[in-house]
């Protein structure tokens, strides 16, 4: 176990240290107050898609335990909250009237985090689309982009004015390949051309999304998180050399490219041929607008080696075998190194802003006993990668904070509640809130820096 005063030491005073959630995982109270269903709310229903047919209907309970749940954050001693925001509450039908009670909770969220301290780092689209607009196509559909842009607009007219940051989307990477090309997560499409056009206009909807977020609220520093995947080639053979840049331009060049660059990766456009959707004039320019600060999620490496057979789609590759049989409880590879892999191998392609780990962390389902939750695992993953982050600040990359993924147990998407990632344990049957080992220790290392006063895409002093 690393001690949290040692790693403290390493980083500069100005590291912002925060805790993550999102609203489907923890809100519940999924038919209160005006809101309407999402197509997460649909695919819990559906047989076999979610373990044990778990649903968000009562999740944490977060909606009605707001104020309970803040003094948890504030008993941590983190600085900042990320939190999502649920445009069903928000714009029920996706397009159409705004719930006014939908925005009020997030005005009661946002100025209980100002009340005691804490940091807004809010996103604004989280997974959870609402269900009518998937009549249309959902995120298939290029009319779902401009219901995301005034979504964005109404949000950030009412809290941008005490929002500290801002990111359009949470991990392109699972709202496009995960959802629409292998079917494990909502709307459950199994098909390229569709996933293709998702990801067409998701793109889009982010470049309108920061349009929209600095037409009303242009001081709130804007971002993009993205679930890079840190590929690892299974030798250095040159066949796994160049299937692992395949699985660059597919699993982050889809994403990167068009809003770093302006344009699609071609090898990736060249083998999709025809069926790539139709990009309109100006579609590229949108999507590329600078960014103040970009936030990446990690977890765990991506190990690839050449698909001699090309069986499947592009980019034509097999899973490599694992460096080590360490795991997390979800089955993931632990592997900090390549989370360092992956920060300078951006760096290196990309013209990046400044970054926030915006979620890291790991699936311990270590039990309550005695009152106490012992999960040595999570703490020695935080630990190891923490650690990391600090080398890559010693060797002068831009990473600006580190947000632990996450706050509290919750609902985790299609393996509903029986994988825990919480630094806080809870009882779903009593919603007690339980501080594990892991979160004790976080704590101990964030009290450690004082709260200043610094914002996303503003110099350090």
């Amino acid at each position: 176990m690393i001690d949290a005063k040692t790693l403290a030491s390493r980083f500069p005073g100005d590291f912002t240290f925060g805790v993550a959630t999102a609203a489907f995982q923890i809100e519940g109270a999924s038919k209160a107050d005006g809101r309407k269903p999402s197509i997460w709310d649909a695919f819990c229903n559906m047989p076999g898609r979610v373990h044990n047919r778990d649903n968000g209907e009562i999740a944490c309970d977060h909606y009605n335990r707001l104020e309970q749940d803040l003094d948890l954050i504030k008993e941590m001693g983190v600085e900042a909250y990320r939190f999502s925001i649920a445009w069903p509450r928000i714009i029920p039908d996706g397009t159409g009237p705004v719930n006014e009670a939908g925005l009020d909770f997030y005005d009661r969220l946002v100025d209980g985090c100002k009340a005691r301290g804490i940091k807004t780092f809010a996103t604004l689209y989280h997974w959870d689309l609402p269900l009518l607009l998937a009549g249309d196509g959902g995120w298939t559909a290029r009319s779902t982009a401009y219901a995301f842009q005034r979504y964005a607009k109404t949000v950030m007219s009412r809290l941008g004015d005490r929002l500290d940051a801002v990111a359009t989307f949470n991990e392109p990477w699972c709202i496009v390949w995960l959802s629409h090309l292998y079917g494990i997560h909502a709307p459950g499409e199994r098909n390229m051309q569709a996933a293709l056009h998702a990801m067409h206009t998701m793109n889009l909807a982010h470049g309108l999304g920061v349009e929209a977020i600095r037409s009303e609220a242009s001081n709130v520093p804007v971002g993009l998180v993205l679930n890079a995947a840190s590929i690892i080639p299974g030798s250095d053979s040159p066949a796994d050399l160049a299937a692992a840049e395949r699985a660059h331009q597919f699993h982050n060049g889809a994403f990167f490219d068009p809003v770093f660059k302006g344009e699609y990766p071609k090898e990736f456009v060249e083998a999709l041929g025809d069926r790539m959707p139709v990009i309109e004039e100006g579609d590229m320019k949108l999507i590329s607008q600078k960014l103040d600060w970009w936030g990446l999620n990690y977890y765990t490496p991506e190990r690839v080696a050449d698909d001699a057979d090309r069986k499947g789609v592009f980019p034509w590759t097999v899973k490599a075998p694992p460096a080590t049989d360490v795991k997390t409880d979800i089955g993931w590879e632990i592997y900090a190194p390549g989370l360092k892999l992956l920060v300078e191998g951006l760096y290196r392609r990309y013209d990046l802003p400044e970054c926030y780990i915006t979620e890291n962390g790991a699936c311990d389902n270590a039990g309550l006993a005695d009152g106490e939750v012992n999960d040595t695992m999570r703490l020695d993953y935080l630990g190891d990668h923490l650690d990391v982050v600090a080398d890559l600040i010693m060797n002068g990359y831009p990473m600006r904070g580190y947000f632990a993924w996450s706050l509290m147990d919750n609902f985790e998407w299609a393996e509903g509640y029986r994988m825990r990632f919480g630094l806080v344990h809870v009882d779903y049957e009593t919603q007690l809130r339980t501080v594990k080992k892991s979160g004790k220790w976080y704590r101990d290392l964030a009290e450690q820096f004082p709260k200043g006063n610094h914002k996303p895409g503003q110099p350090f002093v």
